[in-house]
């Protein structure tokens, strides 16, 4: 395939060389053949991963690291990329032979996207479809509806200073994210299920009110500017879908997103200093 882009892949590794292969296979079989993948062994201890990412490297780029999380193996293996597209792939995932054509596709097709994603299923102990929200801005801005393994460009990573070591809880994606829409990036979701996303990763809906707020505070601060300039947009948003509901029964019915939006306003005066 000539005169088109290389798409890095950029498979961040701890402790899963029981699934790598099948992340690697789905690359190989790829419709798109410009690419190359990058694998970052992020302080692996288990025996037969050590084992397996030693095997690899004779294939492979593979960069070796202390133990440091998604963010920080994420920006090492971008940092080594020659590709002018990125797609992080975590080690027990797969995605479509057709994801990175639909992708690279959608680029060429419109310039000013950012953000090329598409639909989900789960597999493995779980199956089915994944149903995330429909992107929307500035719903985003409360959940987001965007894994980590979306297509974007390095120039675009390196402009925002790649995925942020200051989230905690796999929300680095989230936060990237709100990084590039701040730049102006556009967001296109490819209408057709694209990658397979292994259940046994821990779940953010599983997580507590009490947890998703301190989540949110550093994203406020990691973005002020995004959250200042349409909080009033959010809080009407949320007034007229309670008028859509008998009177406070939405607060019963979603109550995570009734306190993200009152903690929301609550900080308003302190990012506004």
């Amino acid at each position: 395939m000539y005169n088109t882009p290389i798409v890095s892949v950029i498979i961040p590794c701890y402790n899963y060389g029981k699934y790598i292969e099948q992340a690697i296979q789905s690359i190989l079989e790829q419709s798109y053949k410009n690419w190359e993948i990058i694998v970052v062994d992020d302080g692996s201890d288990d025996e037969y991963t050590i084992e397996k990412l030693e095997e690899l490297k004779k294939e492979y780029a593979v960069i070796k690291i202390d133990r440091s999380g998604p963010a920080v193996a994420r920006n090492v293996g971008i940092e080594a990329a020659k590709g002018k597209f990125i797609l992080p792939l975590d080690s027990d995932d797969t995605i479509h032979s057709d994801y990175l054509l639909e992708a690279i596709s959608a680029y060429e097709k419109k310039p000013s996207l950012g953000i090329v994603y598409c639909e989900a299923e789960f597999f493995g102990s779980m199956k089915g479809r994944w149903n995330l929200p429909k992107y929307s801005f500035p719903e985003i801005l409360l959940d987001n509806c965007i894994f980590v393994s979306a297509v974007f460009r390095k120039s675009d990573w390196k402009e925002v200073g790649g995925f942020n070591g200051n989230m905690k809880n796999e929300w680095e994606d989230y936060d990237f994210w709100l990084s590039l829409i701040e730049k102006g990036r556009d967001v296109y979701k490819i209408p057709r299920v694209m990658f397979y996303y292994r259940r046994g990763h821990v779940s953010r809906s599983s997580r507590s009110i009490e947890t998703y707020l301190p989540l949110y505070l550093q994203l406020f601060k990691n973005h002020k500017r995004l959250y200042t300039e349409n909080i009033e947009v959010l809080f009407k948003r949320h007034l007229k879908a309670r008028e859509l509901e008998e009177q406070f029964s939405i607060l019963t019915k979603n109550p995570i997103i009734y306190g993200i939006v009152r903690f929301l306003v609550s900080c308003l005066k302190f990012f506004a200093k």
